[in-house]
């Protein structure tokens, strides 16, 4: 890992303005009001490593609309570095719509359509600090389409080449692809510039399997853990392509952590749910942080469940990541890391 770096993380993918409903429990049809919030997996990271005490820069875009402006403000007043950031002015910034019915139901509606982040492009790339991060974090939904997927190749191959530890959240999203066939092909491309792969146990899976079909895919965030027993395989799978280490996202269990000939589980925190939606950006973020600051894998795996728990209690994704002051007020309750 760089010790000397402009910022400690780099991230790139989608952001969004999100849209989730105020009535709690309530079926979609019966919404009444939604709260306006920034989501989109490497945006509600960026923020999520920001507020527990880290440089960060983010490679999104946005399109020329009031959207954009409010997604580039909420970062801004976060201390998000947003200065390379493109603005596509033929393309919309993308919205998700969330219901809210704990513990178990979250519809999620995507819209996509001519979205701006999609649109980045391999000088958007070279303008960004890609060579000047400690860590580079980018998202599965960047290789849905080009050209932000070629975009991402050649972030990934040059963060890592020039030291940076190249971090990928699989965040498979189905219908954000034109055949969820093509996932697996796509992200096997890519493993060879990867050094830990973040994911649940279906998106594991989905990385090695030859047809997606073959599984009960969700259009939601709620992981299908009747897949679970097929994870070693995909697991080894992943570490003979390249990665490092691979992190299993387990819910309220917390995590698993795999390495070449070794399997560590990392207990979760027991909380009351309100949103899941979020949860997994939380613990990247605090994971990626708890690597930064020194921690062995376990702490920091331990760290990123703690973020993930927290933010499950709450409403929002970006708006919810806590702080490294909350953090230490809700360890300490638990018995510490």
């Amino acid at each position: 890992m760089k010790n000397e770096a402009r910022f400690d993380t780099v991230h790139m993918g989608r952001s969004c303005i999100d849209l989730y409903s105020n009535d709690i429990g309530a079926p979609f049809p019966e919404i009444k009001s939604f709260s306006a919030y920034v989501g989109g997996s490497p945006t509600n990271m960026s923020v999520g490593v920001k507020r527990l005490g880290g440089t960060t820069a983010l490679l999104t875009a946005v399109g020329a609309d009031p959207v954009g402006e409010f997604v580039l403000e909420f970062l801004k007043a976060e201390g998000v570095d947003v200065s390379f950031i493109p603005v596509k002015p033929d393309r919309r910034t993308s919205a998700v719509i969330l219901g809210v019915q704990p513990p178990g139901t979250f519809p999620l509606v995507y819209y996509r359509e001519n979205c701006a982040d999609i649109a980045l492009t391999i000088d958007d790339v070279r303008a960004a600090p890609i060579d000047e991060c400690r860590v580079f974090e980018f998202a599965g939904t960047n290789l849905s389409r080009e050209p932000s997927r070629s975009a991402t190749l050649f972030a990934a191959e040059r963060a890592r080449s020039e030291g940076a530890i190249v971090v990928f959240d699989v965040d498979f999203r189905p219908d954000q692809w034109h055949d969820p066939r093509a996932f697996g092909p796509v992200v096997r491309g890519v493993l060879h510039a990867v050094d830990i792969v973040i994911g649940t146990c279906d998106e594991l899976n989905a990385i090695m399997l030859a047809d997606v079909s073959q599984m009960e895919l969700k259009h939601s965030a709620v992981s299908d853990t009747r897949v679970e027993g097929a994870v070693s395989e995909a697991v080894d799978s992943l570490l003979s392509h390249g990665a490092e280490i691979v992190v299993e996202k387990t819910g309220p269990r917390g995590c698993r952590l795999h390495r070449s000939g070794d399997r560590t589980e990392v207990p979760g925190f027991p909380v009351e749910v309100v949103n899941i939606l979020g949860a997994g950006d939380a613990f990247g973020a605090g994971f990626l942080s708890g690597l930064l600051a020194g921690y062995d894998i376990e702490r920091a795996a331990r760290l990123g469940n703690a973020c993930g728990a927290i933010v499950v209690t709450r409403h929002a994704c970006s708006a919810s990541m806590p702080t490294a002051g909350e953090i230490d007020e809700f360890v300490g309750a638990h018995g510490g890391l």
